[in-house]
């Protein structure tokens, strides 16, 4: 595995990936010192948040990221093993507006049974870094570049 934290990108998707990192984890009002990527193929992140999901009061949460499925909320097993997904989020793209997945956040930690799905979503073939920058919008980063603090 070949990961980051903080990391700078010497592939343009992974400054993309980094740049839709950073506007998601600034809706969510947390730091993109939060965030690991793993380059490796899917090329995948995790996000840390605070707090706890109604059901899972002991457990900490994760917002999981990959090229396939998307975004997910996880809970922190006691034993170090893998997460344990309690939703997908979904949609159409591997990318929706950070807005978005804030509300998705935002409704699983108020007890929302209904947002998301159970199963995980095909949304695109793991490519690597072939067009990953194309399928997270090709743009720019809008929010605070990562690695930066805010003045």
């Amino acid at each position: 595995m070949t990961a980051s934290l903080l990391a700078p990108a010497r592939h343009p998707a992974l400054a993309a990936l980094w740049g839709y990192l950073a506007e998601v984890t600034d809706a969510l009002g947390i730091g993109p010192e939060s965030c690991v990527v793993d380059h490796d193929s899917p090329v995948s992140a995790y996000v840390a948040l605070d707090g706890r999901l109604p059901g899972h009061p002991d457990r900490d949460v994760a917002l999981l990221w990959d090229e396939v499925h998307g975004w997910a909320i996880a809970i922190e097993t006691h034993s170090g093993e893998d997460l344990i997904v309690v939703c997908y989020l979904g949609g159409k793209t591997i990318a929706p507006t950070a807005a978005r997945v804030a509300r998705f956040v935002r409704a699983l930690r108020a007890g929302d049974r209904y947002v998301g799905q159970l199963t995980p979503p095909s949304l695109r073939d793991a490519t690597g870094h072939a067009d990953l920058e194309l399928a997270l919008g090709g743009t720019e980063p809008k929010g605070r570049p990562c690695g930066t603090n805010p003045r």
